[in-house]
């Protein structure tokens, strides 16, 4: 039965993050003397409005076990699968809330100001995301190696994450993308095919996801400068 004051928070943990160049995966990569990942499930836990944390990890996983956090009463775990899509609709057929979060693993500079932004924007049929817009002038390229046109900015957005969904629309949406051969790369884009349209809700730059060495350092930073503020 579904509950309609509650809502669970989904992180798909089960990448490998071959990017980082590094031996282990990038969610357990060390932070400010944490990994990765315990940085971004304790700024959700920090919500109390979230009652239940769902992390899909790699079937191979012996590190997510180990981890303090893993024994905490409101996270529990699912095998992820081969994409992310896959991992997401594990972990969404273990929800029992209205309403859910999907949140990167290796994002852990989430704001205070922005989780409760989107928690008050997405609670509606299409959902929301949090997105910062474009700043950059931005290049089409041709190809082979050189600029095709220039793209007008106004209206893009770099998707970021969470993302907050109804639970069923969600988990039908990923289902038949999936069936359907659709390349899916965020739960927006399997919304968005279903025929939704999610809300944007602006949210910081500095919410980075870390996908190479360099990101290391700059989201040490970000995430400093962030629990400062809100002490």
């Amino acid at each position: 039965m579904i509950s309609e004051d509650k809502i669970t928070a989904v992180v798909p943990a089960a990448g490998v993050g071959r990017r980082m160049g590094a031996t282990l995966p990038k969610q357990y990569l060390m932070l400010a003397g944490k990994t990765v990942l315990e940085h971004t499930l304790e700024r959700l836990l920090s919500h109390q409005a979230l009652e239940r944390i769902i992390v899909a990890i790699g079937p191979e996983d012996t590190h997510f076990p180990t981890l303090s956090l893993a024994h905490e009463p409101r996270i529990s775990w699912v095998p992820g699968g081969a994409e992310r899509a896959d991992s997401v609709l594990n972990a969404l057929r273990q929800v029992t809330s209205d309403f859910v979060l999907v949140h990167d693993a290796a994002r852990p500079c989430l704001a205070r100001a922005d989780l409760d932004a989107l928690l008050a924007a997405g609670r509606q049929p299409d959902g929301a995301i949090l997105a910062c817009r474009v700043r950059d002038t931005m290049k089409r390229g041709d190809g082979q190696g050189g600029i095709d046109r220039t793209v007008p900015r106004d209206e893009l957005w770099h998707a970021l994450t969470p993302q907050c969904f109804p639970t069923v629309p969600l988990c039908q949406a990923l289902e038949q993308a999936l069936n359907s051969g659709v390349a899916i790369t965020d739960e927006a884009s399997a919304m968005e095919w279903a025929g939704f349209r999610p809300r944007l809700v602006e949210g910081r730059s500095d919410n980075i996801k870390i996908t190479r060495p360099e990101d290391l350092a700059l989201a040490a930073f970000f995430l400093q400068h962030i629990l400062e503020s809100e002490t």
